[in-house]
């Protein structure tokens, strides 16, 4: 009973530092959350520790596992600082006034359909929110999210519901389907799946061998495609398809607006499923005023009508 008294008289933020290292099992990480050092953290570890006169948290194959002492405190915990937070938290957030550095991974595709009206939108109503943007591949920008690297990864995430990325939240923005681009003067009858299979591919990929949906949808009819030319960026790739045999099968909003006048659009001539364009980050932002009005916005941009 002492020792329970010295922690509600002297450091209820040691609460706190429990809540982030039973979330995050990991050190660095609780310190990355709580915008604290590492030895800050590993040292309210130790309050921790003799406070409850148990580890609370061991090393395992797994990072730091919790203690059934630690597992048996969790939910009491959970209840009193949302207790707390109901109490002290801000009942409005002036996003006009708020100062902020987001960094977001965005595919070259992502940063075509969302960038323009996001970076409007935040000039008229947040003009002191910055954003950097970098480009990421899928597996990079996961492991960044965790790390604390970026904020927000906007885009196609297959591997989301794996284990190892639990504590990855995420929203769906909208489903997404493929189409087929190629040159109208190109054009000799319907696209078959005998058409699309004679002519030369364009891949946009930033790995170097990148086994895409399309290729797997092809492998299973026992069909491949020729990748005639590869490039990271998807700008590119229409000026390659204007005046060429060549053909682009990419997510249809990033080709569809450029059916016309020198460029077809066309259906893809074999079933090749859609697939979500999301927005994920890590739970230890779930509770970031700021962090939330960005997805929000994000999430009413994506929304609308192509």
């Amino acid at each position: 009973m002492h020792k329970m008294n010295n922690i509600a008289a002297s450091d209820l933020n040691l609460l706190l530092v429990l809540e982030a290292l039973l979330e995050e099992r990991h050190v660095s990480r609780a310190a990355l959350r709580l915008n604290r050092s590492q030895p800050a953290v590993s040292h309210a570890l130790a309050r921790l520790r003799d406070i409850f006169n148990d580890p609370l948290l061991v090393r395992g194959n797994d990072g730091m596992q919790p203690t059934a002492r630690a597992l048996q405190l969790a939910q009491p915990l959970s209840e009193a600082l949302a207790l707390v937070r109901s109490m002290v938290e801000q009942p409005l957030f002036d996003v006009r006034q708020t100062e902020r550095l987001f960094r977001l991974s965005l595919s070259d595709y992502g940063a075509a359909i969302l960038l323009p009206a996001l970076v409007s939108r935040l000039r008229q109503n947040a003009p002191l929110v910055d954003i950097i943007v970098v480009s990421y591949g899928r597996d990079r920008a996961l492991a960044a999210l965790s790390d604390g690297e970026i904020d927000l990864a906007v885009g196609v995430y297959p591997t989301l519901k794996q284990p190892s990325h639990r504590d990855l939240n995420s929203t769906l923005l909208f489903e997404e389907s493929f189409a087929c681009l190629i040159d109208d003067k190109s054009a000799h009858g319907p696209l078959d799946l005998a058409a699309y299979l004679s002519r030369p591919h364009v891949q946009v990929s930033v790995a170097l061998q990148d086994n895409s949906e399309i290729d797997t949808a092809l492998l299973r009819l026992g069909h491949k495609r020729r990748i005639a030319v590869q490039i990271p960026h998807w700008s590119t790739a229409p000026d390659l398809v204007r005046g060429t045999d060549l053909i682009l099968t990419a997510a249809r909003r990033s080709i569809d607006q450029l059916s016309g006048r020198d460029l077809l659009c066309l259906e893809v001539p074999f079933a090749l499923p859609g697939f979500p364009f999301v927005q994920t980050w890590h739970r230890r932002r779930d509770r970031d005023a700021a962090h939330r009005w960005l997805r929000g916005q994000i999430e009413e941009l994506m929304r609308q009508p192509a």
